[in-house]
């Protein structure tokens, strides 16, 4: 979030662009003869951008000369190729693309169904999150479902981590969810609760139960 927020700022915005296009690396000279700016203001969305690990720093010497005499390296930037990406309410996009395009993969190699394949894939998915976090709670917050009480002892999701796929490709994406949260659980090693479906009170086609109230 710190890392698009500050490219709210215009003119960080426009050298970001700047490094981000140029076929080689900018130094602070080339920056502000292009943009028409102080080399002091240059320098300092520069030094901000880098902060936040959307450019990168790299030294080297420019021109023909080598050796000693030959001049102090250049430092010089470049676009980091990490993706940085945000969204409010939180979307996991890449998680389902990720799950479908491995499931598709599974089917190939062993000729498997691809509904089945999807399954298996969420499931393993889910329970390696959920061994990871240890907490079905903590997973749940941690991949953006928004978890909220029930009042009752169960748990609603105030969001869909899916939600634009889940409108276009219901039953894909639900029985995706299920199998995902259904490994969750398992990897957890939760014995206290179920998963109930919820297309009432939720965004989320699913809900905890306490178990054995589902």
């Amino acid at each position: 979030m710190r890392a698009v927020a500050s490219l709210g700022d215009p003119v960080r915005k426009r050298l970001f662009q700047l490094v981000r296009d140029s076929a080689h690396a900018l130094s602070r000279d080339d920056c502000a003869a292009t943009l028409g700016l102080p080399r002091s203001t240059i320098r300092a969305h520069l030094d901000r951008l880098v902060e936040e690990k959307l450019l990168v720093v790299q030294f080297r010497k420019i021109g023909e000369r080598t050796g000693p005499g030959s001049g102090r390296p250049t430092k010089l930037y470049t676009a980091d190729q990490r993706e940085v990406s945000a969204s409010v309410p939180p979307r996991h996009y890449d998680l389902a693309a990720g799950l479908l395009a491995s499931a598709v993969q599974r089917s190939i190699d062993n000729g498997s169904d691809i509904a089945q394949s999807l399954a298996q894939v969420a499931f393993e998915e889910g329970h390696r999150r959920g061994a990871a976090a240890g907490n079905i709670h903590r997973l749940l917050a941690e991949t953006g479902y928004s978890p909220e009480p029930d009042g009752v002892g169960g748990t609603i999701m105030r969001n869909c981590p899916f939600d634009r796929l889940a409108k276009d490709h219901n039953q894909v994406v639900c029985s995706l969810n299920g199998a995902l949260l259904g490994g969750a659980l398992a990897g957890c090693a939760d014995a206290d609760h179920d998963l109930a479906p919820d297309a009432e009170v939720s965004h989320c086609c699913a809900r905890l139960v306490p178990k054995g109230k589902r």
